[in-house]
């Protein structure tokens, strides 16, 4: 089995907020990433699909089709964006990484099998930091 990936970069705002609690538990909770103003980070997303070789190219997923769709339905939708505002599908969502990785998974993993039949989509990490980072693997 072949894993292949590609990591891709955007910059986002977020606030971690709950909304059903008071101010004061949430800034005991989320800290200073409850600042009222937003704070931000740069994103890597690292996009990794896992497969056996197309026997007449050679590829599990062609990267410039998978960098292409990746930019397309995620990464321009969040970068230079307020993912607690600006996203339609953070919409009502914790902005948190957990969350957000989730909802990129829900948007990839079908466009992916648009683009390959030879690979699926097997796990998503996403760096809020170079220190902290999830990573998802689906249901």
């Amino acid at each position: 089995m072949i894993h292949i990936s590609r990591k891709e970069h955007f910059n986002a705002a977020h606030k971690l907020w709950n909304p059903n609690w008071s101010d004061e538990k949430n800034f005991e909770v989320f800290g200073p990433c409850a600042n009222v103003n937003w704070h931000g980070h740069n994103f890597e997303l690292i996009v990794t699909v896992k497969g056996l070789p197309d026997p007449e190219t050679g590829f599990v997923v062609d990267l410039k089709q998978l960098s292409t769709l990746i930019r397309r339905l995620v990464i321009d939708k969040v970068d230079h964006k307020n993912l607690n505002v600006d996203v339609d599908f953070m919409q009502g969502k914790l902005a948190s990484c957990e969350i957000l990785v989730m909802e990129f998974w829900k948007i990839l993993e079908p466009a992916i099998k648009e683009i390959t039949k030879y690979g699926v989509l097997y796990k998503l990490t996403l760096y809020e930091t170079p220190r902290n980072f999830v990573e998802y693997f689906g249901e």
